[in-house]
């Protein structure tokens, strides 16, 4: 019987195809970058200003050249896209320093821009801002990244009653947020609203921008 390698990379997991890419298959990595890319770009883009996609687009790229130089790093025992979002965060830290290092004194940062959002996507963004960072981290991951308690857990060494508790109260603040506004707006819908909008914005946004970073030579020996 002979196995189509293309749909054998289409229908394997995440941890089959990461231990494939161990193995030196550059296709299992092609695969794993096809269907991270996008999401791990929104992650970024969210999290910056959001006038910024060619920053987010920098950092989608720098994980995956991560992924690449550190192979050995990855333990079955893990989920993949907790691996790939623990390394997502580390450069996001970093780059946050990084902002704070350049920023000027004087000037605030620049507001993201919004002129061509939806009215709920713009209040549910300026609501999660006002919430505290530990709450809202976990507000997103649950909803944006669609990360399950024990990831978030894991992401973020909190043991899970703590990520549930501060999930209930992340979602109390936003919803006493979206309330207080004069024309108050509906936590559910609003939020869901503003997950897909969200998606979609980044998905256009990659039409041009999805190329596999490139390995030096040496690094690129022990992919077949």
């Amino acid at each position: 019987m002979v196995i189509d390698k293309t749909v054998h990379e289409k229908t394997a997991t995440d941890e089959v195809l990461m231990l494939e890419f161990q193995a030196g298959s550059r296709a299992a990595f092609a695969e794993l970058f096809a269907r991270y890319h996008r999401p791990l770009f929104g992650f970024f883009r969210r999290r910056l200003n959001h006038a910024v996609d060619t920053r987010a687009e920098d950092l989608t790229q720098d994980t995956f050249v991560v992924v690449l130089r550190a192979t050995e790093r990855y333990e079955p025992r893990a989920l993949v896209r907790t691996y790939l979002y623990g390394i997502a965060f580390n450069l996001l830290t970093n780059e946050r320093r990084r902002q704070l290092r350049d920023a000027s004194p004087s000037s605030p940062p620049p507001e993201p821009a919004t002129t061509s959002d939806a009215t709920a996507v713009v209040w549910v963004r300026q609501a999660l801002a006002k919430l505290e960072l530990s709450e809202r981290e976990i507000l997103m991951l649950r909803e944006y990244e669609q990360l399950s308690y024990t990831e978030i857990a894991e992401l973020l060494e909190l043991p899970i009653n703590t990520v549930r508790s501060r999930l209930f109260r992340a979602r109390m603040a936003l919803k006493g947020v979206l309330e207080a506004r004069a024309d108050p707006i509906d936590i559910t819908s609003a939020t869901a609203e503003s997950v897909a909008r969200e998606t979609r914005v980044s998905s256009s946004r990659l039409s041009k921008a999805e190329a596999i970073p490139e390995l030096r030579p040496a690094e690129d020996e022990g992919l077949r």
